[in-house]
């Protein structure tokens, strides 16, 4: 499936309040240093393997500053890079591009460190029907884009937010008084394009929840015992989610995995640069 790139309209806003936020109440006082018309070439290259996702970030910080900066692609979103390859040249206003780099290397690194670690995942599951679904436990300002990366990764979007579906976590069940009475109050309140999910943590919850039939059961740290019984015993009858990694006991169900472990990711691609002064 073709890879979309976010609008521009979600993205900017994210990577302006990064800029407001580097240049502070004074803009950057060292850009007085360069020559006001001074131009300046730079290469992006990856410093580890990896998959790269997030260029429109560095486009939109770097032209926020100088409008007529031209970027180009050489490894695009969703590409993957190998140490030292170039993943896009820059051609911009010396100040602006040194005041932007910042953001826009930081936004770039964070979201391929976040596409990397999902491809692993999805890599992980590689010859089975599993699908590896994102969590809402995003940093906070950053989900679009954080999600974006996942997708990147080779991953699958789960819920965006709160209204996005219904999701009786433990939390709800206890509060509703049980499996049943959850499942039955999300029925009254549901419309009829708005999906149930359900998370039980015993065998028993999930006979529970069976005669609901709710869009998908989440099987929330199952041992590896349950969860081949639980495979077993629903034979297909409802979409079964995993939190965690439960590869072997999904093989040959086409049922989402899901880990919030993908936006913590450890080393990203990292992203280095190197600049040429053009007059």
């Amino acid at each position: 499936m073709e890879l979309q790139p976010l609008p521009d309209l979600l993205v900017e806003p994210i990577v302006r309040a990064a800029l407001a936020e580097d240049l502070g109440r004074a803009g950057d006082v060292t850009a007085a240093l360069i020559d006001a018309d001074a131009r300046l070439k730079a290469s992006f290259a990856a410093r580890r393997s990896g998959r790269i996702a997030g260029l429109a970030c560095v486009r939109l910080a770097i032209q926020a500053l100088d409008p007529g900066a031209r970027l180009e692609i050489l490894t695009p979103d969703g590409g993957d890079a190998e140490p030292g390859q170039p993943i896009a040249r820059i051609d911009a206003n010396a100040r602006a591009l040194l005041s932007a780099e910042r953001t826009a290397l930081n936004l770039l690194g964070r979201l391929s460190g976040v596409a990397t670690l999902t491809r692993t995942y999805v890599r992980a599951v590689a010859g089975t029907r599993a699908t590896i679904v994102d969590t809402r436990k995003t940093t906070p300002g950053l989900r679009a884009l954080e999600k974006y990366a996942v997708r990147c990764g080779g991953g699958v979007n789960h819920r965006f937010g709160l209204d996005d579906a219904i999701l009786i976590k433990d939390n709800h069940v206890a509060a509703a008084g049980g499996v049943a009475e959850a499942l039955t109050r999300a029925r009254a309140i549901a419309g009829h394009l708005t999906p149930i999910e359900v998370e039980v943590d015993s065998l028993a919850q999930l006979d529970q929840a069976l005669p609901f039939a709710p869009h998908v059961i989440l099987l929330d740290n199952f041992s590896l015992a349950d969860l081949r019984t639980a495979v077993a015993s629903t034979a297909g009858r409802v979409r079964l989610e995993a939190s965690g990694r439960r590869r072997r006991h999904f093989r040959r169900r086409p049922d989402p995995l899901s880990a919030g472990a993908r936006y913590r990711p450890g080393r990203g691609v990292g992203v280095g640069q190197g600049l040429r002064w053009r007059s």
